[in-house]
């Protein structure tokens, strides 16, 4: 990015925080911006109402009772709103409307793609990914997994991987554990209900650690806490890979005040997020200096080894 779209960039997000200050105005941006995906959505042919309505249909509180650690303190970053759901990810709704909310936001990455660009998006980030392993990993651990669509991915391009799945939102592993079960033949994934950056797993335990769209909604002391939890996870030589918006791309820069707004709206970190210098937060965790790949218009893929 030019200094010149860098200071652009800058101006239109104080104004976006300007406005969001205001209260009505704010509860209106997020209003906004769950319609407007709602309405790419079904534009492309991802039926979002449906899909949701279809698993909050199932026994998914059977699920949570599963997954769920009854102990676990959240901190006090994630109980913040999150797109557009007041209490974040720890409510049905967001974990229902997780996958199709994927859909639609990835669809306008490559014009093209239509509802295949969540796929698309992911498949770049594991072929980058790939490349840079120098043997299939055997212990493979998906930080942050949501509904477990980034841990299915692992799994499936690692069959002989032991996958573990790890998130704050109870919610979330519900629905994955259901998916899970939903498969011709049932997945394995592990799904463990922690914070990712204490997640009270064995020090020296996986070879391969995943941040898939992550990082962007986190403050910053979180970010770099999940960096040296992540050095512990790792066995030595261990690769850890992060795939995210990447601040530097254009595609920010061009978007109209409006929906940088919006988009603003449902990421309360963006601004510590865009700020964050992995290159050098890498390093100072105890990793190898990172590679960095972009493998889309708007992301990047970060890879490092311990």
């Amino acid at each position: 990015m030019s200094a010149t779209s860098t200071s652009s960039l800058g101006l239109v997000s104080r104004l976006a925080n300007g406005i969001l200050s205001i209260e009505p105005l704010y509860n209106f941006a997020k209003h906004q911006a769950r319609q407007m995906m709602i309405r790419r959505a079904e534009k492309i042919g991802v039926p979002w109402r449906e899909e949701a309505s279809m698993l909050r249909s199932q026994n998914l509180e059977a699920e949570l009772t599963r997954v769920q650690n009854s102990s676990l303190i959240y901190p006090h970053y994630y109980l913040r709103s999150f797109h557009a759901y007041e209490t974040g990810n720890l409510n049905w709704e967001a974990a229902t409307e997780l996958g199709v909310a994927a859909k639609a936001v990835h669809a306008k990455i490559w014009p093209e793609a239509g509802a295949q660009g969540d796929a698309k998006l992911r498949q770049s980030y594991h072929d980058i990914l790939a490349a840079q392993l120098p043997e299939p990993p055997r212990d493979i651990l998906d930080l942050g997994c949501g509904v477990g669509l980034s841990t299915f991915s692992l799994q499936d391009i690692y069959p002989k991987a032991r996958v573990t799945g790890l998130d704050l939102s109870p919610h979330f592993l519900a629905v994955a554990n259901y998916q899970s079960q939903q498969q011709s033949t049932p997945s394995a994934i592990r799904w463990v209900h922690a914070a990712a950056e204490d997640t009270g797993l064995p020090d020296a335990s996986f070879d391969l650690i995943s941040l898939f769209l992550v990082c962007h909604e986190l403050p910053q002391s979180a970010t770099r806490a999940i960096l040296r939890e992540a050095r512990r996870l790792l066995r030595p030589g261990g690769h850890l890979g992060i795939m995210d918006m990447n601040p530097s791309s254009p595609a920010f820069a061009k978007m109209p005040p409006y929906v940088f707004t919006l988009l603003k709206s449902t990421e309360p970190y963006l601004d510590e997020y865009f700020s964050f210098d992995f290159d050098r937060e890498l390093v100072d965790a105890g990793f190898a200096s990172p590679r960095i790949a972009f493998n889309s218009p708007r992301h990047r893929t970060i890879v490092s080894n311990k």
